[in-house]
């Protein structure tokens, strides 16, 4: 038995030798670091939490003829709009954004004659952002050639906005972008 008792403390003698080489090997030191300073996260200056952004949505209100976009209930910004002419209303509802292009082709309800993306008789402009569709007819947020349209109903139910307003709601909105339209 008392060999064994000196195998043992043989055995832990060596294993503290090799664990104490080791470490000046790896110039560890053998306790532990000591901190000096705070390792806890510090707070924001001004104490409010961190809040998850609210999503962006889109109301268009058709008798004022302006559509705003929203961040949850703040207003970001308002922009003015033509409207769907009578005949060619635009229709009211809950829709999302389906369809976002940049230099779109735009191919005549009435005539099916197109006008490639990028020409300056397009009356879409340089941006379509696409929210209601028929299969065949599709409407839309899009710029015009005509700006003294906008403010009136003129369209063929698409919202027609100034170009530098499309682009600035292009780069805003994305694919899934709630879009409310009312009377």
């Amino acid at each position: 038995m008392i060999k064994q008792l000196f195998a043992l403390a043989g055995v832990v003698v060596a294993a503290n030798v090799i664990a104490h080489q080791f470490a000046h090997q790896q110039n560890l030191s053998e306790s532990p670091p000591v901190v000096t300073q705070s390792v806890m996260p510090q707070a924001p200056a001004n104490n409010t939490p961190n809040k998850v952004a609210e999503p962006l949505r889109l109301k268009i209100q058709l008798n004022s003829r302006k559509v705003t976009l929203y961040q949850g209930e703040t207003v970001i910004k308002s922009y003015p709009i033509a409207v769907g002419r009578p005949g060619w209303e635009t229709p009211t509802g809950n829709f999302r954004v389906g369809q976002m292009l940049k230099n779109p082709t735009w191919i005549s309800p009435l005539t099916d004659e197109t006008v490639p993306g990028g020409h300056p008789e397009n009356p879409l402009g340089s941006y379509w952002i696409g929210f209601w569709s028929d299969g065949r007819n599709s409407i839309g947020f899009h710029g015009t050639p005509n700006a003294e349209t906008v403010g009136t109903a003129a369209s063929h139910g698409c919202i027609r906005m100034y170009n530098k307003d499309v682009e600035e709601l292009f780069s805003q909105v994305s694919l899934g972008t709630p879009v409310t339209v009312v009377e």
